[in-house]
């Protein structure tokens, strides 16, 4: 009996070796997603567990809230993405004064 696994792969064809490594790359994708998923939700339970202590602190919440806003707007919508822009840059302003 030998120890060593058997390379399977190397015995397919070039198209199942194919639909094998895009189902394994779906496969990591999803488990990605699924971890990302997991620890968005455990940085918004803190976000609304900790109340702020300074405006700095208030800014990256609302920073973070604008981010999920902006990632969901329509490509073609430059009038919404200019003004969460402009109001990133009043909080970096803002955040450098204090």
């Amino acid at each position: 009996m030998n120890d060593k696994p058997l390379d399977l792969d190397s015995h397919r064809g070039m198209a199942a070796q194919k639909a094998t490594d895009i189902r394994r790359a779906l496969a990591e994708v999803e488990n990605n997603a699924t971890q990302l998923r997991e620890r968005q939700a455990v940085l918004e339970t803190q976000l609304l567990s900790v109340q702020a202590t300074s405006w700095p602190e208030a800014a990256a919440k609302a920073r973070y809230v604008l981010s999920l806003y902006t990632a969901e707007l329509a490509p073609g919508d430059a009038h919404h993405r200019d003004l969460v822009a402009a109001i990133f840059a009043d909080f970096a302003r803002l955040t450098d004064k204090s």
